[in-house]
């Protein structure tokens, strides 16, 4: 059960403020969970359902710092940001930031993205493709709200993700910049730089001129249908496959 001080303070992580003070976040689900559990990253508490503490005792006992809290649905939904509850949630530890932005392989750059659905998406994006960074301009959606981490699925566990100034490291940088804009090349008359950085702008806005001006290669994805634009994830997604994942 879980105290009403506890609950309180689980409910405030959903709040950016209150991630950062305490330095943790939520993640909420059983595959995401299990997922957790099974790494080495440290956790703080353990919400679950008797039912399914039960079934994950081994998996539970790979972390003993954490605190076990076994409660009733009810209690959970109290606490959970989903909309259908599962059956376990856990607070984990916010890892530090790299010390270091990459300088070689791909990467995702991504300026002033907003919506925690396009970023989580594009966490696991990265995932797929082995793509072991990401970079966001501050900001950008915050990586530990729970809509990001829900739908990047435990790319945060693999996924090394910085915040910067991306002008600055742009303008450092020796890799290739592939900027995404409607106006760019088609990636079918592309040459593969074999490394680089995907660079996508805000979903409403695009790439700023202060950030197309490092491009080595603006490019774009020919339609043939009649929608006006791709969203951001989906942008992401087919440049990864086709740059990336070649």
């Amino acid at each position: 059960m879980l105290s009403n001080a506890q609950s309180k303070y689980i409910r405030s992580l959903s709040q950016q403020k209150y991630r950062k003070q305490y330095n943790v976040f939520t993640a909420e689900g059983d595959k995401i969970v299990r997922e957790w559990l099974a790494s080495a990253a440290p956790l703080q508490m353990i919400v679950a359902t008797k039912d399914w503490a039960d079934a994950n005792r081994a998996l539970i006992a790979n972390h003993p710092e954490a605190e076990l809290c076994i409660v009733s649905e009810q209690d959970l939904e109290r606490v959970s940001t989903l909309q259908a509850p599962n059956k376990a949630l856990l607070v984990a530890a916010r890892p530090d930031e790299p010390a270091e932005l990459p300088a070689g392989g791909w990467c995702i750059a991504l300026e002033h993205l907003q919506d925690p659905g396009n970023m989580g998406t594009i966490i696991r994006i990265a995932d797929w493709f082995g793509i072991a960074h990401i970079i966001a301009s501050p900001g950008s959606a915050d990586y530990y709200n729970p809509k990001v981490v829900q739908a990047a699925m435990g790319g945060h566990l693999r996924v090394k993700l910085h915040t910067t100034e991306l002008e600055q490291y742009l303008a450092a940088t020796e890799l290739p910049v592939l900027a995404a804009t409607i106006n760019g090349k088609s990636i079918y008359e592309t040459t593969n730089p074999g490394q680089g950085i995907i660079l996508i702008g805000n979903e409403s806005k695009g790439l700023s001129p202060a950030l197309l001006k490092y491009a080595t290669h603006t490019v774009t994805i020919p339609k043939k249908g009649g929608a006006e634009s791709l969203n951001a994830a989906v942008s992401a997604g087919i440049l990864a496959a086709f740059f990336a994942g070649r």
